[in-house]
C-alpha cells in the first residue's frame, strides 16, 4: 500500500544493554531501560481494546470500514479511552471515495448457448455502478484476435466517436487499451450503454510490464460517479462474444449491486502534552483504525491499533516523561490508499519539519506469524519498483528493533519498504520510519517455519481482508513479543539522548525536509 530519494542506512555499533538484556544496538541510539513500561503493556490489556473493536463490529454490520458506523464507533472509542487518559485529542476529517459491493454479481449470456459465467471469470470494477440489466450485446472498436498486434494498443471506448451508431439501451463490449477503463466507461454511458463488459488483451504487456494481460480484470473507475455496471472479464470470453456478435445477436443478463459515493471520515491524533518533551521532535506512531467491508479486521488492523492505544495509556499512566514529544495517530481510510496518513501529511505544512521519525504498527497478531522488520537501510530489499528508498534514520530505526529481538533470543525477517502502509507518505516526504509487521496474504516459507513455527506453505494471515479476521484470529504469542517490541522501540526514541542524528543532523534533515514538495504514494493495499 507509496517515494524517493536514496539513503544510506546506519549499521549496527557496539554492546550494551537494553533493557535488561545484552544486545547490539543501533549507531547514535543510547541506552534506554524501557523495562517498566513493558511491563506495564500486558496482552490482556491489549485484547480489552481488541474485544471492544470486535463489539463494535458485531453491532455495525460486521465491519469497521471507512465511512462506516462500525468506523464511527471505532473512532469514538479510540477518542474517549485518550482523552480519559489525559491526551489532547484532535481530529481530522477528510473526504475520500468509497465503494463496496454488496450482493454478489451475476453475468451470464441469456442466447445464443445460455451460459452462466462463475464469479471466477469476471470482476466488478471498482467504482461501478448498480443495475440489474438483460440486453443485446454490441461491440465497440474490438481487435480480436489480437496475433501480430503491439500489447495495449486497442482503442476500443476511448473515443466519443467509436460510438457511433451505438443503440441506446445496449451492453457495450470494450476491450482494454490506451485510455483508462473510466473513459471508456464515461463514453460508454454518455452514449447511452445500460451496461459495460472491458475484456482484456491476448497477450502479455511488454517484456519489461510482464503482467498476463490474459487474466480477468481487476479494474478500477477511479472515483465515484458512473451509474451504470461495469465489469471485467478475460480475453478468452471477450474474443468468444465478439465472435457470436459477428454472428448474428447476443443477448447478456448482467446485474450488480454496489454502493459507489464519496463519503466523510477522520483521523484521530493524541497529544501526551502532560509528559512534555521537545515538540520540534515529535515522534508520530502511528496505525490504521479502519478495516475492509468484508470483515471487523481484529487482526488488521485492530491488533496495532490496539497496542498504540493500550501503550499510550499506559505511558500515561504511570506518569512517563519522554526527551521528545509523543503523537499517537490512528489513521482513517488505510484500506482505500493509504488516505489518512497522506492527508496528515500533506497538511504538515511548515511543521513537516518537526516530524522526528514515525513509527508504523501494521497487523502484529497473525495466526501463522513471523516478526516482520521493516527493511530500513534497503539492504534485503534494493530500492527499485515497489521498493522506496529509506530515508536517513530509518537504518538505526529497523536496527533498534533488531537489537532488542536479538538481545531477547527472538529471530527476527526483513520485510520491504514497499508502501503497503501508512509509513509510506512519511518516507515519501524524507521522515524517517520504520515498524513491525506480522504477516498477510503471503505464503510462510519453510525456513520461516523452522525459526518461527507455525505451517510452511500456507498464509501468515488466512484470515486477511475477510469476515473471519476476528477476536479469534488474533495470536496471543505474536501478539505479546510484538508488543514488547512496540514498547521499547517507542520509548527509546521518545527518551533517547543522542537521538538518530545528534543535534546538528536533527537540524539539517528537518531543514530538509521543510523544502520537500509531498510526492504522495505510490501503491495501495
Amino acid at each position: 500500500m507509496h517515494h524517493r530519494m536514496r539513503a544510506t542506512g546506519w549499521g549496527l555499533l557496539g554492546v550494551l544493554i537494553i533493557a535488561g538484556v545484552f544486545a547490539p544496538s543501533a549507531a547514535a541510539l543510547d541506552e534506554v531501560n524501557t523495562k517498566r513500561l513493558r511491563d506495564a503493556l500486558t496482552v490482556n490489556g491489549v485484547l480489552r481494546h481488541e474485544r471492544a473493536l470486535q463489539f463494535i463490529a458485531n453491532a455495525n454490520g460486521g465491519t469497521r470500514v471507512s465511512g462506516s458506523p462500525g468506523f464511527e464507533a471505532s473512532a469514538d472509542y479510540v477518542k474517549r479511552q485518550l482523552e480519559q487518559a489525559g491526551y489532547r485529542v484532535s481530529e481530522q476529517s477528510f473526504q475520500f471515495p468509497f465503494f463496496e459491493e454488496t450482493a454478489p454479481a451475476v453475468f451470464e449470456r441469456v442466447s445464443p448457448s445460455p451460459r452462466p459465467f462463475a464469479a471466477e471469470e469476471f470482476a466488478t470494477m471498482a467504482y461501478s455502478g448498480s443495475a440489474d440489466v438483460t440486453a443485446a450485446l454490441q461491440a465497440i472498436d474490438v481487435v480480436v484476435p489480437v496475433a501480430g498486434n503491439p500489447p495495449n494498443t486497442s482503442t476500443s471506448g476511448c473515443e466519443a466517436s467509436d460510438f457511433a451508431g451505438f443503440t441506446t439501451g445496449n451492453v457495450a463490449l470494450l476491450q482494454r487499451g490506451t485510455c483508462p477503463f473510466r473513459q471508456k466507461a464515461d463514453n460508454a454511458a454518455a452514449a447511452g450503454a445500460a451496461a459495460v463488459v472491458v475484456f482484456n488483451e491476448g497477450q502479455p504487456q511488454s517484456p519489461t510490464q510482464p503482467e498476463d494481460r490474459t487474466v480477468v480484470i481487476q479494474g478500477s473507475l477511479s472515483t465515484p460517479g458512473v451509474t451504470i455496471p461495469v465489469i471485467g472479464t478475460s480475453y478468452a470470453i471477450g474474443a468468444e462474444l465478439v465472435d457470436q456478435t459477428r454472428a448474428g445477436a447476443v443477448t447478456i443478463h448482467l446485474s450488480t449491486t454496489t454502493i459507489s459515493q464519496v463519503r466523510t471520515t477522520r483521523n484521530v491524533i493524541a497529544d501526551y502534552d502532560a509528559g512534555g518533551g521537545d515538540r520540534s521532535q515529535t515522534i508520530v506512531i502511528g496505525s490504521h483504525l479502519d478495516s475492509v467491508a468484508a470483515g471487523p479486521g481484529i487482526n488488521d488492523n485492530g491488533s496495532g491499533s490496539a497496542t498504540d492505544l493500550e501503550m499510550a495509556i499506559q505511558i500515561a499512566k504511570l506518569g512517563l516523561k519522554p526527551r521528545r514529544a509523543l503523537r499517537f495517530a490512528f489513521w482513517g481510510a488505510e484500506e482505500e490508499g493509504l488516505l489518512g496518513s497522506t492527508h496528515y501529511v500533506e497538511n504538515l505544512g511548515d511543521a513537516l519539519g518537526d516530524i522526528y521519525a514515525n513509527l508504523n504498527f501494521d497487523m502484529l497478531a497473525s495466526p501463522n506469524y513471523v516478526r516482520f522488520v521493516y527493511d530500513g537501510d534497503n539492504s534485503a530489499f534494493p530500492v527499485g519498483g515497489n521498493v522506496q528508498s529509506a530515508p536517513p534514520g530509518s537504518g538505526q530505526i529497523e536496527a533498534l528493533f533488531n537489537a532488542y529481538f536479538a538481545g531477547a533470543g527472538l529471530a527476527t525477517d526483513p520485510t520491504a519498504f514497499d508502501g503497503r502502509s501508512d509509513y509510506g507518505p512519511f518516507i515519501a516526504v524524507g521522515i524517517p520510519a520504520g515498524g513491525l509487521f506480522s504477516g498477510a496474504e503471503g505464503l510462510k516459507t519453510a525456513a520461516q517455519a523452522a525459526t518461527y513455527g507455525g505451517v510452511a506453505g500456507q498464509p501468515y494471515d488466512a484470515c486477511y481482508h475477510q469476515a473471519c479476521d476476528s477476536i479469534t484470529n488474533v495470536n496471543t504469542k505474536a501478539l505479546g513479543e510484538m508488543g514488547d517490541g512496540v514498547v521499547h522501540a517507542s520509548w527509546t526514541l521518545a527518551k533517547s539522548r543522542s537521538g538518530l542524528f545528534g543535534d546538528q543532523r536533527r537540524d539539517a534533515a528537518a531543514t530538509a525536509r521543510k523544502t520537500q514538495t509531498f510526492a504522495g504514494p505510490l501503491a495501495v493495499r
